[in-house]
């Protein structure tokens, strides 16, 4: 098992499959991009698969999400989702995308083995997503969303962040949209992830203003708590239910102390938290040789090591030097 000094077992593992994205999200990176990890220093489909394997099989894995940047730009996915399939015992296989060639893709996803997803979808308005994402790319998002519906990827869920003066006043709208069409809504508050580093609490929309916000159009009561575990978004019944909200208060409501997560770069470093700043390098031992054992035994090391919370809100918090796109969602 996973597991560190303060007794949490990590059972869900998110995988990066790349650090390149087809949007330039403003509170993600900068609008001309960053500097992509080289081809060499990317985990081939054969060290993922092996990886994942060894954390499956070795180390109580239960659920692997793949992540990016952009996991739809790994032209190896489908290979990929069906060779964690095969494992046994099987993981719980999920996906993080921004819907950008999900169309296409969402297919063959579910015929390799994806069981859920969830897409990013910050704004309805076309003007708004140019100026969030830098590109013209909503309808896009939004065909993927149903294809991924209509391919039996139920229940779709959807991630929105909020941002103070741009989106800020869509949330109703976006919930909106989502109970319509049977997705799953998830607010998400925007974290010191960013790559130029431009993060300021005072710009976040927190919690309490995205439940105010909804609350002046739904009725929203608390579920109940004993169904949260390790999950991040605290959920809230819609006009009694069975349709929900959910909040994933990561600033202002954090959830470290049942954190159940630990992620792999798509170059091959375990990271035991998204705030950390230090790695356990994977790739170098893999290449070198490393038996399962040894590489299962270094994996134990980094979760150990786990601190108790991410920090956010110490008055010494140091953003970790890798942005959001390079560490995985």
């Amino acid at each position: 098992m996973l597991t560190d000094s303060f007794g949490r077992v990590a059972t869900d593992l998110r995988v990066s499959l790349t650090d390149r994205c087809s949007l330039r999200c403003s509170y993600c990176m900068p609008a001309d991009g960053l500097d992509w990890l080289p081809g060499p220093a990317l985990l081939t489909d054969g060290e993922v698969t092996r990886l994942i394997s060894v954390a499956v099989r070795r180390l109580g894995i239960t659920e692997v999400r793949f992540t990016g940047g952009e996991p739809l730009l790994r032209r190896g996915l489908p290979g990929l989702v069906a060779a964690t399939a095969a494992l046994d015992p099987r993981p719980e296989i999920s996906l993080t995308t921004n819907g950008i060639g999900l169309a296409r893709l969402a297919g063959p996803l579910q015929a390799a083995g994806l069981d859920r997803l969830n897409v990013s979808l910050d704004t309805l308005s076309r003007e708004t997503f140019v100026t969030l994402a830098r590109r013209d790319r909503l309808p896009d998002v939004l065909a993927g969303l149903a294809a991924a519906a209509a391919a039996g990827l139920t229940p779709v869920k959807v991630n929105a962040v909020l941002l103070r003066g741009i989106n800020d006043h869509e949330a109703p709208a976006l919930l909106r949209f989502c109970l319509d069409r049977g997705y799953q809504l998830r607010f998400i508050e925007q974290m010191p992830l960013d790559a130029q580093h431009g993060w300021r609490r005072a710009d976040m929309v927190t919690a309490d203003e995205i439940l105010a916000s909804l609350s002046a159009e739904f009725t929203l009561t608390a579920d109940d708590p004993g169904l949260r575990g390790s999950a991040p978004a605290e959920r809230f019944l819609v006009a009694g239910g069975p349709a929900h909200v959910g909040v994933i208060g990561s600033v202002t409501r954090p959830f470290c102390g049942s954190c159940d997560r630990v992620r792999l770069t798509a170059d091959g470093q375990i990271r035991n938290c998204l705030f950390a700043t230090a790695e356990t390098d994977l790739r170098t031992p893999l290449r070198a040789g490393a038996s399962d054992d040894d590489l299962a035994a270094l994996w134990r090391r980094a979760v150990a090591v786990k601190l108790p919370g991410h920090g956010i809100n110490d008055p010494g918090f140091l953003q970790p030097a890798r942005p959001m796109s390079a560490i995985g969602g």
